[in-house]
Formats: structure tokens, sequence, C-alpha cells
């Protein structure tokens, strides 16, 4: 494998892969640890980046391994994506840009002299798609065996990326939890009531106020330490 010591098989070089990516802590160190490792994992990739597409084409980039791609994957003027092809990954999981220059080039990947690119699908829903793109500066630099390891490595990405973000959502949790807990004994204490009583004052002024329970939980608890902020009064 290209960027592996000598020796190094795929399956080897993709479980060490896998471990990187499972070691990460957030969805966000997954995507740059990911796109770090696309580089090494598949033969003649230069540059790769991830990036979130929208229905419409709005996009926005996530991770990139120098700003080179991160500018490739900026829209452009008219808020169009830089790769049209890249529509097609609503349909297909991956799409090959052979030779940006092809039909006398004039597009953004031929104007940084990028001549080839592999997009990969890592996530869609009806609303986006997560992609995974390597870029190269020759034509004709991904064939059919550097797709192969492009989707087995995705795949190994998109379950590092769903294990990391569900961490993260349960961690959010657990800070929400004794945050609304903490804002319940406050309240509870000032207003001489339960703590049935306290949480539903504090989710009937957060719809009153239209503000998230979480946020308004924050406010009342660093309002009550002194750091600032509003709390909460009965209507």
């Amino acid at each position: 494998m290209p960027r592996f010591p000598a020796g190094f098989e795929l399956a080897e070089a993709l479980t060490a892969a896998a471990r990187e990516l499972h070691g990460t802590a957030t969805p966000e160190d997954t995507m740059h640890t990911a796109v770090t490792l696309a580089v090494r994992l598949l033969p003649d990739a230069e540059h790769a980046d991830i990036s979130e597409i929208q229905r419409g084409g709005r996009l926005r980039s996530l991770a990139w391994t120098d700003e080179t791609v991160r500018f490739a994957a900026e829209p452009r003027q008219g808020g169009h994506t830089p790769h049209p092809d890249w529509e097609r990954l609503w349909t297909t999981p991956v799409v090959r840009t052979d030779d940006s220059e092809a039909d006398g080039g004039g597009n953004v990947l031929s104007g940084l002299g990028l001549r080839s690119a592999l997009s990969l699908r890592l996530r869609a829903d009806r609303r986006r798609l997560t992609v995974l793109t390597a870029y190269a500066r020759k034509p004709q630099a991904f064939d059919e065996d550097a797709t192969r390891i492009g989707r087995l490595f995705t795949a190994h990405v998109s379950l590092a990326l769903d294990s990391a973000t569900v961490r993260e959502q349960l961690t959010e949790a657990m800070r929400t939890r004794d945050l609304i807990g903490q804002a319940t004994g406050i309240l509870m204490e000032r207003l001489d009531i339960d703590a049935a009583g306290a949480f539903e004052s504090l989710v009937k002024a957060s719809q009153r106020e239209n503000v998230k329970l979480r946020d308004l939980a924050r406010r009342i608890v660093d309002a009550n330490s002194g750091t600032g902020g509003r709390g909460v009064t009965e209507r």
C-alpha cells in the first residue's frame, strides 16, 4: 500500500486506519483524521476533503487536508457546487472525475490544477449528503482499484463517524440532564415548590420565551452563580 510500510497489506492498512478513526473523540476529529488517512490509503491521492451537500447544491466544507481543496470545495458565484457530477451522488455511491480539463476545462478543479477526483458518499438522507473526495494533479489517477479501496475505507469512516456522533450526543445528553437538574433545584428553592412544579415552570418559561430548555437552564444556573444572564420568574 502506498505511504504505508513495505509489506503492509490492504487488510492491515484498513485495520490500522479503522483503529485511528475509532480512537477519535468527536465527529469533527473523525472527519479530520479521515481526510489525512485517505491521502495515505488511496493510490495517487494528493489531497482530500469532506463536504456536506444539501438539496439544491448548497455546500459547506467540513474537513480538508489543506487550503487548496478547501478552496476547491467552496461554492462559487451563483451558489453552485464546483463539481457538477456530485449531483449523481444522490443516486450512486461513487463518482469519478477522470480529467477536469476534458471538454475545455474552465471549471474550479482545472483552475486549481486538480485533474482527477474520486468522490465517495459517506452519509445520505433526503436533505443532505456527506461526501469524501480525494484529488490528484494528474488525469485518470483513480482507477477501479482505487475506487474499491475508497469504498472499503469510507465504510470504516461511516461507522466511526456514527460512533463518534452517538458518543457526542450521549455526552451532551448527560450534560443537559445535569444542567436541567441544577436549574430545577434552584427554582425549587427560589419558588418554594417541589421538583415536578419546578420542572413544569422551567418548561413553561422555555415555551414562553422560545428558548431551548437546555439554554434556559444554563441561564438560570449562570445567574444563580453570579456569572450573568436572566433567570426565570413565574407568570
